[in-house]
């Protein structure tokens, strides 16, 4: 794993994180979606909700000692869930994903589940890091487009 600063996002990031997000969704979520998903998700603004949930603390950012950009995740309390997690295209398979997954995971509610709706791609690292899938959901994107996706759950035990 490269050498990585961990950081709580702020909502000034937000225009920085979507970036990454787009050119994740652009390289990395094209192996499990067609062009006609991948162009509307990844040309879509950031949420409403993204700065506020920055806001709450619930993002963090990977970044090098320099400041560059690795990759970042966001928690909702309110629904103890993921919300988010990315890492730039071509950092993937260094932990990077790992280390912002469990910072993520250290906000959650102790007495309640985990969860999260996970792209195609992105199934196998959550089952690799405890979670299981609940079932296939396909997931109203704000773009007007519906994701096939995966509802996950990491149980409460074993955490």
């Amino acid at each position: 794993m490269p050498l990585i600063r961990f950081r709580e996002a702020i909502p000034a990031d937000t225009a920085a994180l979507w970036l990454l997000r787009t050119r994740c969704v652009r390289q990395t979520c094209s192996s499990h979606y067609p062009p006609a998903i991948i162009a509307p998700w990844a040309a879509s603004p950031p949420p409403a909700q993204y700065a506020a949930l920055l806001g709450a603390g619930g993002g963090v950012v990977a970044e090098t000692p320099e400041g560059q950009l690795l990759g970042y995740g966001v928690f909702d309390h309110a629904g103890n869930a993921v919300e988010a997690l990315f890492v730039e295209p071509g950092q993937g398979g260094q932990g990077i994903g790992q280390a912002l997954l469990l910072r993520l995971l250290a906000q959650a509610d102790p007495a309640r589940a985990v969860e999260l709706s996970a792209s195609l791609n992105a199934v196998a690292f959550y089952r690799r890091a405890g979670f299981e899938e609940v079932g296939p959901e396909r997931y109203a994107h704000p773009s007007g487009i519906e994701l096939d996706a995966t509802k996950m759950r990491r149980p409460l035990t074993g955490r």
